[in-house]
C-alpha cells in the first residue's frame, strides 16, 4: 500500500518538539525582551514621576529635570516660564534633555549689590554650577524612580508566573542591572555635554534667546508726586468705545482713552490723582517698553512716564491680548470651519512664547522700580458667556467658543503664573451673567464702536460707592477688565 503511514494508519502526525537548545534559547530571548519593555516603560514613567531639583542663585529659583522622552538623539530641551513651555535655544544630545523651570523671580540684597557693582561673575560662576548640579542629581533621583519601578513591575511578572525565589531574585538583579546601563547610557554617555551646556548658561537669554528690548528711556517732562495710581496696558484699560474724555488732548484721542475707564472711577472714588497711560493696541514691546506709533503720533514708553510718578503706590496692568494676536484669532475662528487647525494653533504658540519672554522683562522692570508699588496684572475676561444665540450670524458657535476660551486660559496662565513668581497679584473680573448676549451685557456688540471691549455698564456699579470702597476692591478683586477680542 502506497501513501503517507498517518493515511494508512487514519491517525493524525506526533508533533515535533523543539529542540531543548533552541527551546531555552526562545525562553531566554522573551524574558530579555520582557525585562527591556519593563526597563524602558520603567525609565519613561521615572522621567515623569521624579520630582524636579530646586536650584536657587541670583534671586532666581529654578527646578531642573528632565523633558519628555523623545526619538530624537539630540534636539531642544525645554523652559517652563510662567507655566508656559518654550523650547531652548541650546540644543542638548541624547534623549533625555533637560527641563528649568523657573518658578519664582525676585532680587535679595546681596544680588542687588552684586548687580550694582557690576561684578556679575560670582552670580555666573554660581549659576553655571549649579544648574549642572541639579542636573545631575537630577539624574540620581530618576536612576532611583526607575529601579524602583522596574522592581515592582518585574515582582509582579514573576509573581503571576509564580517563579521560584531564587529566579525571581535573578530576574529583578537583572532588571535593575538593565535599568541602570539604559540610564548610564542616556544620561551619562548620550547626554554627556549636558553638563557642560548648563554651566555656559548665565541668563534666559542664553536659554531661549530673546529679540532685544531697548532700555526703557527716562521720561521728559516734571515729576508727578501727586499721582497715586497709575494705570498701564491697552484698549480694555482706555475704556475705548465708550464716552470720549471731557478735555481729551491729542495723544488721549489718538489712544481712544474713555471718560468710563476704570481709572477714571477709581480716582473718583478715592479722590486720588490716578495717572491712565493705557493706550489702544498697545503691546509689551510697543506701547509699554516702547514708543507706540499712532498715525501721526508717537506715544511715549508707557513705562517711561510712569517712572515720573515717583510716590505712586500702585500700579495696574492690562496687557496681552495684542501680544498674541486675539483679534486676528477671533476673526480668523469666525471666518474659518473650525477654530482648532494647525496654521492657527501654531500662531498662537508662537506668538505665546515670544510675549511670554517680554512679559518677564516686563515683570522685572516693575519690580526695579524705586518706590516699589503694589502691582495688579489684569487678566481677561470670556466676553462671550454661556449663551451665543447673538452671534450665530458671525459664525461663532459654542465649539468655536470652546477652542477660543481654552486659548484665553493659556494666556491667563501665563499673566497669573508671571504675577505670582514677582511677588505681584493676579487679578480677573467677573464678568458672569453679562455676556455679549445678555440682557445686561459687559461687552460691546459686534456692531459697536470697540466690538468684544468692555461697556461703561461693567465700571457703573462703582460710581457712587462710599469713599475708599473702589480702593479695597481694587486689592481685593480688580474691576480692570481685560479684552480677549482688542485689535490695533
Amino acid at each position: 500500500m502506497t501513501g503517507r503511514p498517518e493515511e494508512a494508519t487514519g491517525t493524525a502526525p506526533v508533533p515535533r518538539r523543539p529542540h531543548p537548545v533552541l527551546r531555552r534559547a526562545g525562553i531566554v530571548l522573551a524574558h530579555v525582551v520582557g525585562m527591556a519593555a519593563a526597563a524602558l516603560a520603567a525609565v519613561w514613567l521615572a522621567v515623569r514621576l521624579t520630582p524636579l531639583q530646586s536650584v536657587s542663585v541670583a534671586g532666581q529659583t529654578v527646578r531642573v529635570g528632565a523633558a519628555p522622552l523623545g526619538l530624537s538623539l539630540s534636539g531642544p530641551g525645554e523652559l517652563d516660564l510662567f507655566g508656559q513651555p518654550i523650547p531652548t535655544k541650546v540644543h542638548f544630545d541624547g534623549p533625555i534633555r533637560p527641563r528649568l523651570q523657573l518658578t519664582h523671580i525676585a532680587t535679595d540684597s546681596q544680588v542687588d549689590h552684586l548687580l550694582r557693582s557690576g561684578d556679575h561673575s560670582q552670580l555666573a560662576l554660581h549659576l553655571k554650577g549649579r544648574l549642572a548640579s541639579g542636573w545631575l542629581s537630577y539624574g540620581l533621583w530618576e536612576t532611583a524612580v526607575a529601579v524602583g519601578l522596574v522592581l515592582l513591575l518585574l515582582a509582579a511578572w514573576t509573581g503571576l508566573r509564580r517563579m521560584p525565589w531564587r529566579r525571581t531574585v535573578r530576574m529583578l538583579a537583572a532588571g535593575v542591572a538593565v535599568v541602570c546601563a539604559l540610564n548610564a547610557v542616556g544620561f551619562y554617555l548620550l547626554a554627556s555635554s549636558t553638563p557642560d551646556a548648563l554651566r555656559k548658561v548665565r541668563s534666559l537669554a542664553d536659554l531661549v534667546g530673546r529679540s532685544p528690548v531697548t532700555a526703557v528711556p527716562r521720561a521728559e517732562g516734571p515729576v508727578l508726586g501727586d499721582v497715586r495710581a497709575v494705570v498701564l496696558g491697552d484698549s480694555t484699560a482706555a475704556g475705548t468705545g465708550n464716552r470720549p474724555l471731557p478735555d481729551p488732548d491729542a495723544l488721549d484721542t489718538a489712544c481712544k482713552r474713555s471718560a468710563d475707564a476704570y481709572a477714571r472711577v477709581l480716582a473718583e472714588n478715592n479722590r486720588w490723582k490716578v495717572l491712565n497711560l493705557a493706550c489702544s493696541g498697545a503691546t509689551v514691546r510697543d506701547g509699554l517698553l516702547g514708543v507706540q506709533i499712532l498715525g501721526d503720533r508717537v506715544a511715549p514708553p508707557q513705562l517711561a512716564e510712569a517712572q515720573r510718578a515717583t510716590d505712586a503706590s500702585l500700579v495696574i496692568v492690562s496687557v496681552g491680548a495684542n501680544d498674541v494676536g486675539w483679534a486676528d484669532l477671533v476673526r480668523l475662528c469666525a471666518a474659518s470651519p473650525s477654530c482648532d487647525d494647525n496654521a492657527s494653533d501654531a500662531f498662537f504658540q508662537r506668538r505665546i512664547s515670544r510675549f511670554t519672554l517680554d512679559y518677564e522683562t516686563l515683570l522685572s522692570r516693575l519690580s526695579d522700580l524705586p518706590q516699589h508699588p503694589k502691582v495688579l496684572v489684569n487678566e481677561y475676561y470670556d466676553p462671550f458667556g454661556e449663551d451665543l444665540g447673538c452671534l450665530k450670524d458671525e459664525g461663532l458657535t459654542e465649539e468655536k467658543a470652546k477652542v477660543l476660551r481654552s486659548r484665553l486660559a493659556a494666556l491667563n496662565s501665563v499673566l497669573r503664573e508671571g504675577a505670582e513668581s514677582t511677588g505681584a497679584t493676579a487679578v480677573r473680573p467677573l464678568f458672569t451673567g453679562h455676556g455679549l448676549c445678555t440682557k445686561q451685557p459687559f461687552v460691546q456688540g459686534t456692531t459697536d464702536r470697540a466690538p468684544l471691549h468692555p461697556t461703561e455698564a461693567q465700571v457703573a456699579p462703582l460710581r457712587g460707592l462710599p469713599h475708599g470702597t473702589a480702593r479695597a476692591r481694587t486689592e481685593r478683586r480688580s474691576f480692570s477688565h481685560g479684552d480677549p477680542s482688542e485689535g490695533p
